[in-house]
């Protein structure tokens, strides 16, 4: 961001701020850098107010429940905040659900996105002098768009995308609207594209929060196919970091990948999990939690490997990682085991580990 505003005095509006990374990214601006923020939050499924809990008594800190795809909450939460910047992390994400259900994940992740642009653009062309300048629109997107790498490789800023989930297909498009309003229409967007995250506060949908909750509950923890699928993890709060030095120092058009340096299969990473949980939660009777382990049928399509090459955020921008993996997965573990009163209403209300994304597939042979 240029202008003559100190970074303390800065307003950030950040969509989709009561989920995983949005959460995590609100906690950052508030706690470290002293921003104003407005959290916009349809509070659907996979959200939850109570993952704001350290901030939401900061004066600093405001919340808008409100859909992206609603132009006139939109256009009045631009005019009434005036802010300096925005950071779009409003989505589905799930890849599985977008299996079953894909007309949702056009709908909010596209459509969503066009009309956010729309506002966003009416909002800053009535801007003048430092405040124009200054102002940047983050777009937050996946590694996914760019397909499935072979045993070699990183994906860079310049890989083709390639797209193979209906949740990537979405996220790809847009990336591409974006990117449209940054050329045609001159919005000084910016753009980032993440490996897996993983940390505190995530929906037990995904591996990490699930295989952990599964194995507390002695229930099956599936693996998809034979858990050879690899992947680049990234901690949450590295994550938010990151966003903020994209957000500040990242110029219009720019985008960014941003990754953990730390690949591992998928049956690695959870045997991992279950090492942790023996030290930590030992099981009665001194099984290993590895004897839930469960191999189950593959999500359709499913990406090999996914790895990320950071270097033009970490020599550009000056970030890295901080979070190695294996600590970060014995915190997140540690986490997990501290605040049930976080996932167990989750758990029995919202999602309680089903099977999905075979919904709609053919029955395996």
């Amino acid at each position: 961001m240029s202008g003559d505003a100190k970074t303390s005095d800065l307003s950030i509006l950040v969509t989709g701020g009561a989920g995983f990374i949005g959460s995590a990214l609100v906690r950052h601006l508030i706690g470290s850098t002293g921003c104003n923020v407005l959290n916009v939050d349809a509070l659907t499924y996979a959200a939850n107010l109570a993952s704001l809990a350290d901030v939401e008594a900061d004066p600093r800190y405001d919340f808008l429940q409100g859909d992206i795809r609603d132009a006139d909450a939109m256009a009045k939460a631009f005019a009434d905040f005036r802010p300096d910047g925005i950071v779009h992390l409003a989505a589905e994400s799930h890849v599985d659900r977008s299996i079953d259900g894909p007309a949702e994940f056009l709908s909010t992740n596209v459509t969503g996105t066009y009309i956010l642009l729309e506002a966003a653009l009416d909002y800053w062309k009535g801007l003048d002098g430092a405040s124009k300048d200054r102002f940047r629109f983050l777009h937050v997107s996946t590694d996914e768009v760019f397909g499935s790498l072979g045993a070699e490789g990183l994906f860079s800023e310049e890989t083709p995308y390639r797209p193979n989930s209906p949740y990537a297909a979405s996220k790809a498009a847009a990336d591409h609207f974006v990117r449209a309003w940054g050329k045609t229409y001159g919005l000084p967007v910016i753009f980032s594209n993440c490996s897996n995250n993983y940390g505190p506060f995530q929906f037990p949908e995904k591996l990490i929060p699930l295989a952990v909750l599964n194995a507390l509950h002695e229930r099956p923890i599936p693996v998809y196919g034979k858990g050879e699928n690899v992947r680049d993890w990234l901690h949450v709060e590295d994550h938010a970091r990151a966003l903020w030095a994209i957000l500040t120092g990242a110029r219009p058009g720019e985008n960014y990948n941003v990754g953990g340096n730390t690949e591992r299969r998928n049956i690695d990473l959870v045997n991992n999990l279950c090492d942790i949980l023996d030290k930590d939660r030992p099981r009665e009777g001194g099984a290993s939690y590895r004897d839930l382990i469960a191999f189950v049928v593959d999500r359709p399509g499913h990406d090999l490997r996914y790895a990320i090459d950071a270097a033009k955020i970490r020599d550009r921008l000056a970030w890295s990682p901080t979070v190695d993996l294996d600590e970060g997965l014995r915190r997140t573990v540690a986490w997990y085991l501290d605040n049930s009163d976080w996932w167990q209403p989750i758990v029995k209300d919202r999602y309680a580990g089903e099977r999905l994304g075979l919904e709609r597939t053919a029955a395996p042979s």
